[in-house]
C-alpha cells in the first residue's frame, strides 16, 4: 500500500481528530486553545518503542496510553482536559494499517476525554517511534506538589502496583521464558487484569475538581508511589509516616503478593500506576470521599504527613526499607 505523503496523512489521520475550531482543521500552524475560566496548566510526556512500550503493543493502545500518561498528569493538578499536541515520529518500517489503528485509538480516546487534537507535528526518524503529547487542562485551582502540611492525611486513588506487575506479565506474553513463578500460579483472569492495567492506565480525570477544591498537595503516581511520595515530601519540606498495609491492591496484585511477599516492594516502588496521590486536611476529607464516590473513583488514606522531614513506612507494625528501589529516569 502506498504511503500518503505528510500533507496528505495528516489530513487522512488527524485533522479529523481537530474537532475544536481552535485548531482550524490543522491548516495552520499554530492553534487557539479554547475559552475556558482558571488556569491553564500544561504538561508533557514522551514515549518511545522499546523504552515505554513494547514495539508490538496494539498500537491504537499506544495512542491512548501515550495521552493518558498526559491526563494523569493534568488530573493531579486538579485540571480538567482542554485539548493536545501530538508529535509523532515515524520509524522507516510504518505502516498506513498501523498509522490506521494508532489513529482510531486516539480518536476514541479524546472523544472520551473531551481532549481534542489541537496541532502538532510528523516527522520520519531513523531509531524508534518516538511519539510527545503536550495536554492543555484548566483548573480553578491548581494543586502543586509543594502545599502537603503536617497533620495532611495521605490519600491514593485506585490501585497501587498493577502496572509494574503487569510490566512483567506483558513481556511474559511476549515471551513465555521470562514468566516468573508467581505469574504462573495467576489465574488466567488475574494475569489479563494486570496487562490491561499496564497497557491501558485510567487517568482519575473524573477527580479533577474534587482535587482543585480539597487537596493541598497532589501529584500522579508514574515513578512508584515510594519515590514519588518522597518528591512531593520533599517539595514541601515535609516527612510522612506510611502503612503499607493500607495502600490499596486489586486482587490480582494481592494474589501475586501472597504467592511471592517480596512483590509488595515492586508494587510500591515500580512505576506506571498512573493513580492520584494527594494530602488532605483532615477537615476536608469527608467531602473529598464523598466527592469521590460520586464519581466512583476509589480512595484510600494511606498514612500522615509530618514535620520530620523523612518519610517512615512500616508493615505490620515493623519499619519497611526500600534501599534504593526506586524508578529514575537517568
Amino acid at each position: 500500500m502506498t504511503r500518503p505523503s505528510e500533507d496528505a496523512l495528516i489530513a487522512r489521520f488527524f485533522a479529523p481528530l481537530a474537532t475544536s475550531a481552535g485548531a482550524d482543521g490543522l491548516t495552520d500552524d499554530a492553534a487557539v486553545i479554547p475559552p475556558g475560566e482558571g488556569d491553564l496548566v500544561v504538561t508533557k510526556d514522551m514515549a518511545i518503542a522499546g523504552v515505554h512500550f513494547f514495539p508490538d503493543d496494539p498500537p491504537g493502545l499506544v495512542a491512548a496510553k501515550a495521552l493518558r500518561v498526559n491526563l494523569s498528569d493534568l488530573a493531579a493538578k486538579g485540571a480538567v482536559p482542554a485539548g493536545m499536541l501530538l508529535g509523532l515520529g515515524l520509524a522507516a518500517d510504518w505502516s498506513v494499517d498501523w498509522l490506521d489503528a494508532f489513529a482510531k485509538g486516539l480518536a476514541a480516546d479524546l472523544d472520551a476525554y473531551g481532549c481534542p487534537l489541537l496541532g502538532g507535528d510528523t516527522v520520519k526518524v531513523p531509531g524508534p517511534l518516538t511519539l510527545s503529547v503536550t495536554a492543555f487542562g484548566r483548573a480553578n485551582r491548581t494543586v502543586r506538589r509543594r502545599g502537603a502540611r503536617p497533620g495532611d492525611l495521605l490519600c491514593v486513588t485506585g490501585t497501587i502496583g498493577d502496572g509494574a506487575l503487569g510490566l512483567v506479565a506483558r513481556q511474559a506474553e511476549r515471551d513465555p521464558a521470562t514468566a516468573p513463578g508467581w505469574l504462573a500460579a495467576l489465574g488466567e483472569d488475574h494475569r489479563r487484569h494486570l496487562v490491561d492495567r499496564y497497557l491501558k492506565p485510567q487517568p482519575r480525570v473524573a477527580l479533577a475538581r474534587a482535587v482543585a477544591r480539597h487537596a493541598s498537595a497532589a501529584m500522579d503516581v508514574s515513578d512508584g508511589l515510594v519515590g514519588d511520595l518522597a518528591k512531593m515530601m520533599a517539595a514541601s519540606g515535609t516527612g510522612a509516616m506510611v502503612d503499607a498495609g493500607t495502600v490499596p491492591l486489586s486482587l490480582a496484585a494481592a494474589a501475586a503478593i501472597a504467592t511471592d511477599p517480596a512483590l509488595r516492594i515492586r508494587a510500591l516502588t515500580g512505576g506506571d500506576d498512573y493513580e492520584i496521590l494527594l494530602a488532605c486536611p483532615p477537615a476536608r476529607l469527608s467531602s473529598l470521599q464523598a466527592d469521590a464516590g460520586a464519581v466512583a473513583v476509589p480512595l484510600a488514606v494511606i498514612g500522615e504527613v509530618t514535620g520530620s522531614g523523612s518519610v517512615t513506612w512500616s508493615l505490620d507494625g515493623q519499619p519497611l526499607t526500600f534501599g534504593s528501589e526506586r524508578f529514575e529516569h537517568f
